[in-house]
């Protein structure tokens, strides 16, 4: 069993998260690189694929590279974003994801909460439509935290598993 975590970072949290990942995928093989260092994908025999959550939805260097997999690969997708976990704009962020990876074995989906930018927040609580969402961003700070951490390794351990069982 051979394993390839690969990821988008922007600030930091999603390669946290997909350290954290690497670290708990026990007896397997394994590999840690971001998505723009991926050559060939054959050898794998599942791939866990990082991304922020943008604008409800996969960035497009990830998009790009979840178009180009052959067809049945066995993807496992983790995001982190500044909303509550389980929340809607990080829902929708993995239905964009699945409908990409249609012609891929979707084995599952993890995602928690990430320390957005100081920045993207002063820039949106000036805008009312976006405000709640910039407030509900702030208590994303510390995270991801040793809990989300723990859950990510958990969560990979669950995705090897299920590869070996089918």
């Amino acid at each position: 069993m051979k394993a390839l975590v690969t990821y988008y970072s922007d600030t930091g949290n999603t390669k946290k998260l997909a350290e954290a990942i690497y670290e708990g995928i026990k007896e397997a093989k394994k590999d840690i690189m971001p998505i723009a260092e991926v050559g060939a994908v054959d050898e794998y025999d599942v791939l866990f694929c990082g991304f922020p959550v943008q604008a409800r939805s996969v960035p497009g260097k990830v998009a790009s590279f979840i178009k180009k997999l052959p067809e049945g690969t066995n993807i496992a997708f983790f995001a982190t974003h500044g909303s509550m976990r389980g929340g809607e704009l990080a829902v929708e962020a993995f239905y964009a994801a699945n409908q990409l990876a249609a012609s891929l074995n979707i084995l599952g989906t993890f995602g928690c909460r990430g320390q957005v930018k100081d920045s993207i927040i002063e820039s949106l609580m000036k805008k009312a439509e976006h405000k709640p969402w910039a407030q509900e961003a702030q208590s994303a700070a510390g995270h991801p935290d040793q809990g989300d951490l723990e859950d990510a390794g958990a969560f990979a351990n669950a995705m090897i598993t299920k590869v070996r069982s089918l």
